[in-house]
């Protein structure tokens, strides 16, 4: 019976350990994700930490050990085509704290081109300020041709007429820069 006991005993302390050990671990449970979204570990100085290209359809699970960081604020960040969703925690003394009402989605502008015209449009739910430039580009560099900035405005729509040639747009929003290339 002394035996017994002594061998459940062991098997409980080893359990203990294994749940201490995956109390370490974060789990992090992404739904609706698609192959090729990028997840990322960035610290708060928007350094990439970690980069993964998501490899499968459907819902995305993986453990982190995010006691192994020092004492800071990072983010996970999950880029999608046409959106950026960004869950931010803090490590203090081996210690991860998440805080959901600080989770974000934001919207990447769209940009699409018909013959001589371009459409870009872009959701802009917090109404936040959103520059955008367009340069034409030439071998010997580039000359900005339109600049504008738009606030306070949910949904950015605008359309430009580019004569023939090169351009690169520049869409800054969300303190992120978006660009896209056009030749026409």
């Amino acid at each position: 019976m002394v035996a017994l006991l002594y061998t459940f005993t062991g098997f409980a302390n080893n359990s203990n350990s294994l749940i201490k050990r995956d109390a370490r671990k974060t789990s992090l449970v992404l739904e609706n994700v698609k192959e090729g979204n990028l997840l990322s570990i960035k610290d708060s100085h928007g350094i990439t930490l970690y980069k993964e290209s998501i490899e499968s359809n459907g819902i995305y699970k993986k453990g982190f050990d995010l006691t192994a960081l020092p004492n800071g604020e990072y983010v996970f960040e999950l880029e999608k085509e046409l959106e950026i969703k960004t869950i931010p925690f803090t490590v203090d003394s081996n210690i991860v704290n998440f805080n959901k009402k600080d989770e974000a989605t934001y919207f990447k502008p769209f940009v699409k081109q018909e013959k001589d015209l371009v459409f870009l449009t872009k959701l802009n739910l917090n109404e936040e300020l959103t520059t955008i430039n367009v340069y034409a580009i030439y071998e010997g560099g580039s000359e900005l041709r339109h600049t504008e900035t738009i606030n306070n405005v949910k949904v950015i729509e605008k359309a430009f007429r580019l004569e023939k040639g090169n351009y690169k747009i520049e869409i800054n929003s969300n303190n992120k820069e978006y660009t896209a290339f056009i030749n026409n």
